[in-house]
């Protein structure tokens, strides 16, 4: 594994199939795509995870648990989650995005950013690279389903999927918020472009539902009478900072249209795989997270992973009858140890255990951070590393309340005189360095 500078874009086109998931199962059982359907959560099946349009006019939403949807509409069809194949689908079209431009950036099952500076070049205006890019997807469908036709492939649903190119929605424009909120108006099938200059004039209309907001912070807003970026926008900057902080600034920011976060390419490293297939299935919890270990053992002795520690960690199961079950995990500090990279995973794996029994079991690392002993320099035991956290803590708060009042407020306490008759001249205060 070698570094490879990282590719970036300004201007950015936001590709994006709203219910991705639901329109792969659809897509590889039409019959679905007449009833009121509806995907269980692959962490949590008793609650729902995807809806269809017909279920949503019954009253059906995400997260509903599945007696409340069934109260609601009885006809309702459930569908068994199978990640890894809407992984794997996703995957497919990200790699076909790549053939218009090197960067890419896929941030959710169903939607990626697609880099466009220097396109213009190639394909000419916007209107015609998003064309190249609509054209791209209905030509990936009629590839995989020249598949079908081969023999031993015959019968593997992935390779019955369509692109739903009428599903498909692109937004143009600069920086990432910009395309997002773009391609979330746009019409099933059709792009908005919004052109450099006129993003302030386009993001006013908006509702605020298309930020980044916590339910906390929606409420409030809406409490104050705020219903769009405009009416947010309208707000002095510095009043919304000092009653929402930094997330406040960047909000008002998001909203103005001054914040452009260009699109990062991430070039994909060939991931570490080790898997265990079961001559019986599997569904017994410490069996399978005595498995997890030894296949996370087994994946650290690769030697392409020497030098490197593991960032991005995934865990999938295929199950009997076809389904199958996926979890991720992002380690914040990343790795090279078993015990901190498999916890993640085994967490999830006694939260929200795999819907059967177990046929095989995978382990893979998808990303990866340079080595270093850097972090042992300052935290040689588990107290030394605690004291370090809070420490960083207590400094994100000084800055947050420092940000939110416009000047600092809390102080160190230190001896000046402490010989001194007069108390006053024994201590003083200084500034809370952040």
């Amino acid at each position: 594994m070698t570094r490879t500078p990282r590719l970036t874009s300004d201007t950015a086109a936001c590709c994006w199939i709203p219910l991705f998931a639901l329109r792969c199962e659809t897509a590889r059982r039409p019959e679905l795509a007449a009833l009121p359907l509806a995907l269980l959560a692959p962490d949590d099946t008793r609650r729902l995870w995807q809806v269809a349009p017909l279920a949503r006019r019954a009253g059906v939403k995400p997260g509903m648990t599945v007696s409340q949807a069934i109260g609601l509409c009885p006809a309702l069809k459930l569908c068994e989650p199978d990640p890894v194949h809407y992984d794997e689908q996703f995957a497919r079209l990200v790699a076909a995005l790549v053939t218009v431009s090197p960067v890419v950036e896929p941030v959710e099952l169903g939607r990626a950013y697609v880099g466009t500076d220097g396109l213009e070049w190639l394909y000419g205006s916007p209107q015609q690279i998003v064309k190249e890019i609509q054209m791209l997807s209905a030509e990936c469908g009629v590839r995989n389903a020249e598949c079908k036709g081969k023999r031993r492939e015959a019968n593997d649903p992935s390779l019955k999927f369509r692109t739903p190119h009428s599903a498909f929605r692109i937004g143009w424009g600069r920086g990432k918020f910009v395309s997002w909120v773009a391609a979330s108006r746009a019409k099933p099938g059709g792009s908005v472009i919004v052109r450099p200059g006129e993003e302030r004039k386009f993001l006013a209309s908006q509702r605020l539902a298309v930020l980044p907001l916590d339910p906390d912070t929606h409420r409030r807003l809406l409490q104050l009478g705020v219903k769009t970026l405009g009416a947010l926008v309208a707000l002095p900057e510095e009043a919304v900072v000092s009653q929402f902080g930094r997330a406040g600034r960047r909000l008002w920011r998001l909203a103005a249209g001054l914040v452009s976060e260009p699109v990062v390419g991430r070039v994909v490293p060939e991931p570490i795989v080790a898997a265990l297939t079961f001559f019986t299935p599997v569904g017994d919890r410490d069996l399978l997270a005595h498995a997890l270990d030894k296949l996370v053992d087994r994946a650290l002795g690769d030697p392409r992973r020497s030098g490197w520690r593991v960032q991005v960690v995934r865990l999938h199961a295929e199950l009997e009858h076809g389904a199958s079950w996926l979890v991720e995990a992002t380690l914040k500090d990343p790795s090279a140890t078993r015990e901190r990279i498999a916890a993640p995973l085994k967490t999830q794996l006694e939260r929200s255990p795999p819907a059967g029994a177990v046929e095989r079991l995978v382990v893979e690392f998808t990303a990866f951070a340079p080595g270093t002993a850097e972090l042992q320099l300052f935290a040689r035991d588990a107290s030394a590393a605690a004291r370090a956290g809070r420490r960083r803590a207590l400094q994100s708060a000084a800055r947050e309340i420092a940000l939110r009042m416009n000047r600092p407020m809390l102080y160190h306490v230190i001896d000046v005189q402490p010989w001194s008759r007069l108390p006053e001249r024994r201590y003083a205060l200084i500034d809370f360095e952040t």
